[in-house]
């Protein structure tokens, strides 16, 4: 069943109760979903019942309780906000994406074939099921959708301008990127993919509490996630209102432009490539950092076990997605949740 927003009288003044940690497991499964490029938080969030939930508080962040903060109404404010809910998602979520992102960040330095063939096998499934999502394919949807397709896939080739460096684009990242965990079927990890800055946000978060629990701060990295954090954050109080709108009011087209969006991507994470980077004195791709690689798109070579492996990969990784859909499926037919 769906949860919904507690009462005053309802909630349990123990903390932690038995259901702040049934919250935080859930806030742990939408993370570790939020880290993987193609696999959406809002997906398992709908699976596990709380889709609805998380929508309304995200939704009430307004000036109803701006102005319960400034009167000090704090019990009031918290109850607005659906704090008890939040907090230990919120903790489990940032556990999740922060436990998974050590080890998507080995996986593309040491293992970048077999890691892109589960990112190409995710987002491959997950845009078939943001296209059924279009209900009638009209004229304009389907200029919306090769649009979104031939602008994103010049846009992520070989030879595309390079990811800007700075925090004022970690912090547009963050604001974009977070707008997608609230939607069923859209990856927040594949955006930060397409915007070039996947690797490094992995990398930081891999680093930085290792280094804290060592006792040393890289300030510059901190200052780093917290800007994009900060970017998430503003963006989730005011793009998903926006993106809600556009759903709403134009629901066919936005899908479609999300699908092509999706599908031109996919030549950014082609699985099969070759290394083209000029290495110089002693340096190897172990030592030169992953963004600073070149890899070019080739087609698959001779047919050995790397090549199967690949392919059984990005099969298995469409039917796990495709496996979700029709479990947040049958969940919304069980509870004729209406989101």
């Amino acid at each position: 069943m769906s949860e919904s927003v507690p009462s005053a009288s309802e909630s349990d003044p123990k903390f932690p109760a038995k259901q702040d940690l049934i919250q935080l497991g859930r806030g742990l499964l939408m993370g570790g979903a939020d880290i993987i490029p193609g696999v959406s938080g809002g997906t398992v969030a709908l699976i596990l019942g709380i889709y609805q939930r998380l929508i309304t508080a995200i939704s009430h962040c307004d000036s109803r309780l701006f102005k319960l903060l400034l009167q000090r109404k704090w019990s009031e404010a918290a109850l607005h906000l659906d704090l008890r809910f939040v907090i230990p998602l919120g903790v489990g979520i940032l556990t999740g994406v922060v436990s998974l992102a050590s080890l998507m960040h080995y996986l593309l330095d040491y293992h970048l074939q077999l890691t892109l063939s589960l990112f190409f096998g995710l987002i491959l499934a997950s845009s078939v099921l943001v296209a059924q999502m279009v209900k009638r394919w009209s004229f304009s949807n389907i200029i919306a959708l090769l649009a979104a397709l031939l602008g994103i896939y010049l846009l992520v080739g070989e030879s595309s301008v390079k990811a800007p460096e700075g925090n004022l684009y970690i912090f547009l990242c963050g604001m974009i990127a977070i707008c997608a965990m609230i939607l069923p079927g859209i990856s927040g990890a594949l955006i930060l993919v397409l915007l070039g800055k996947y690797h490094d946000i992995t990398g930081l978060l891999k680093t930085i509490p290792k280094q804290l629990l060592q006792g040393h701060i890289d300030w510059s990295g901190l200052l780093t996630v917290f800007v994009f954090v900060l970017g998430c954050l503003l963006g989730l109080i005011l793009f998903s209102k926006v993106l809600r709108w556009l759903l709403h009011s134009y629901h066919n087209f936005t899908m479609a432009a999300l699908c092509g969006l999706m599908i031109g991507s996919l030549r950014k994470i082609w699985p099969f490539k070759v290394d083209i980077t000029v290495y110089a004195n002693d340096q190897t791709a172990e030592t030169v950092p992953f963004k600073h690689r070149i890899y070019e798109n080739v087609w698959p070579g001779a047919l050995d076990g790397l090549f199967w492996s690949s392919l059984l990969m990005i099969i298995g990784a469409a039917l796990f997605v495709w496996g979700l859909d029709w479990l947040s499926k049958k969940y919304m037919t069980e509870n004729r949740t209406d989101f």
